[in-house]
């Protein structure tokens, strides 16, 4: 008996691109629970900012509700994305569309 199974092969040039490509943020959210020299030091460790740049997301965070800390490659987004919710910031992962 003859078999009727195709095989599809990709076409050549075609690239198929994942949902972890691109560049991702990682955006922390103000909550009323955290001081602000807590939110400062967390930033510096977790993301290794210097003072002045950490100071500088923190009073983004508080006065407007949001900072883009970090943005790059998603795995590392990931990374400290669940590294500020282990030290209980509110942080989330998105999709950098402007890049």
């Amino acid at each position: 008996m003859a078999s009727t199974e195709t095989t599809t092969l990709p076409r050549p040039g075609i690239r198929a691109e994942t949902a972890l490509g691109g560049v991702w943020r990682v955006v922390v959210l103000n909550d009323p629970v955290n001081l602000m020299s807590y939110v400062v030091t967390v930033f510096r460790r977790v993301l290794g900012l210097d003072e002045a740049t950490a100071r500088k997301h923190m009073l983004e965070v508080h006065e407007q509700g949001r900072s883009v800390v970090w943005s790059g490659l998603r795995e590392r987004a990931e990374h400290y994305t669940f590294a500020l919710q282990q030290w209980h910031l509110t942080a989330v992962l998105e999709p950098d569309e402007t890049s």
